[in-house]
């Protein structure tokens, strides 16, 4: 009889932790994926969305572009350490921003745990997405934004706009408690950074000769380069999203692909059928169409519902972009809103359509959950709101703080690559 008990005592030792203790327990595999992932994502701002706005920049604004996509990390990299991060993931306040428990990182030491990662891991793969949220939204105001005044713009936006939606959808706000789904950032990215474009660019007002003088690509190469690097970034944005090296990040990653292939391909046909070219740049844009898309459903979807969302990204970035934007007469330079203010739009509501609980647990209308699209409308709606009204009063504020937000008439006309920068990207032999 005491071998007997000896004998049980021992095999439940040897049981399997629970995965409630699990949780505590720091895991090598994770940790190394969600490292990789940060990695993936830094490399999409300064690197992937400089090369792909900056292609489409005109020539004389193509370095411009890239410093202000630059700076744009750096700003959002020394914000979200000093004070972002807390706003985003502190104590829950009311629902609408975090405490300022974890300001400078106080707190948090080498020991700190987010689930089965090191909390400075998590601290930096968050740190990413706030940088190219504000990045995505440059893409309105290229060629006559002052760089003084994206600086002052960046540091107040990251600050009150940024983080308080991060924490609504993904540090225990009101977004998270009515259960809006979000996987990667359609809300919090890409809605978010799509209407403070184009915010800024009524309130910058049309470029000068907008509709009437020919606005050319400074290189459609570099865009296309900067599309497959922002593809290549996107694996980590969305899969490392699960924070752990498991089953659904394996399908994030497939339906991430699946998904921008597809926009890409419906982009390229639309494009085809009605203007008789299958463009390189639409192709490059169709892509990334997808991939705004698929990024709040990534971890919800499976692959049939990503080659769905994918094929309607690429037709209705398309029309937002060829149609809608020359119907209401707005100056979008590089399509932030089309693209990413629509698509994440179009992604939201697709998330509470096929979100399927075989890959996560969340149902969606498909899956007899009609509710769930009701409440991610509610989400978009809210984020709209929000992004449209502060963004005005940040401009406002950056405006008196600056002089102005808009470039001098002489200096937009010669360009700003040197009238600020005093640097050219290309020698033109005249």
């Amino acid at each position: 009889m005491t071998h007997r008990i000896m004998g049980f005592a021992v095999a439940l030792l040897l049981l399997p932790i629970s995965p409630a203790f699990a949780e505590d327990v720091l895991n090598a595999g994770d940790t190394t994926w969600v490292m990789i992932s940060t990695a993936l994502v830094m490399m999409m701002t300064p690197a992937g969305l400089a090369l792909f706005y900056g292609g489409m920049s005109r020539y004389k604004n193509l370095l411009n572009t890239f410093a202000m996509t630059f700076v744009s990390y750096c700003l959002g990299s020394i914000i979200w350490v000093m004070w972002g991060y807390t706003l985003a993931f502190g104590t829950d306040v009311g629902g609408v921003i975090g405490g300022l428990d974890h300001l400078f990182l106080s707190g948090i030491d080498v020991n700190s745990l987010s689930g089965t990662i090191p909390t400075y891991v998590f601290v930096v793969f968050q740190m990413t997405f706030a940088g190219i949220t504000v990045a995505l939204a440059l893409g309105a105001i290229v060629d006559r934004m002052k760089f003084s005044s994206w600086v002052v713009f960046t540091i107040l936006w990251i600050t009150f706009i940024y983080s308080p939606i991060c924490h609504w959808a993904w540090g225990g706000g009101w977004m998270h408690k009515i259960g809006a789904l979000d996987f990667a950032g359609g809300n919090v990215v890409h809605i978010n950074a799509g209407v403070a474009g184009l915010v800024l660019a009524l309130m910058v007002g049309k470029r000068v000769g907008y509709g009437k003088d020919a606005m050319f690509p400074s290189s459609v190469t570099l865009t296309a380069l900067g599309a497959a690097m922002l593809w290549f970034g996107w694996f980590g944005f969305n899969a490392g999203s699960e924070l752990a090296a498991d089953g659904v990040a394996a399908s994030a990653f497939l339906v991430t692909n699946t998904s921008a292939a597809m926009g890409a391909l419906a982009w390229m046909a639309a494009e085809w059928y009605f203007d008789q070219k299958p463009t390189l740049l639409g192709i490059a844009s169709g892509a990334v169409a997808g991939l705004v898309a698929i990024t709040p459903a990534a971890g919800f979807v499976t692959m049939p519902a990503s080659l769905i969302i994918g094929m309607v990204s690429g037709g209705f970035g398309f029309y937002s972009v060829a149609v809608l934007k020359h119907k209401l007469g707005y100056d979008d330079s590089l399509d932030a809103f089309g693209v990413h203010g629509m698509c994440g739009i179009w992604g939201a509501l697709a998330t509470g359509i096929f979100a399927n609980p075989a890959v996560s647990g969340s149902a969606g209308l498909l899956y007899g959950n009609p509710k769930q699209v009701w409440v991610q409308l509610v989400s978009i709606v809210g984020t709209a709101l929000f992004t449209a009204v502060g963004t005005f009063v940040i401009v406002r504020i950056t405006s008196l703080l600056t002089g102005g937000i808009r470039v001098e008439y002489d200096d937009e006309l010669k360009g700003l690559d040197n009238a600020i920068h005093g640097e050219r990207a290309f020698e033109i032999e005249l």
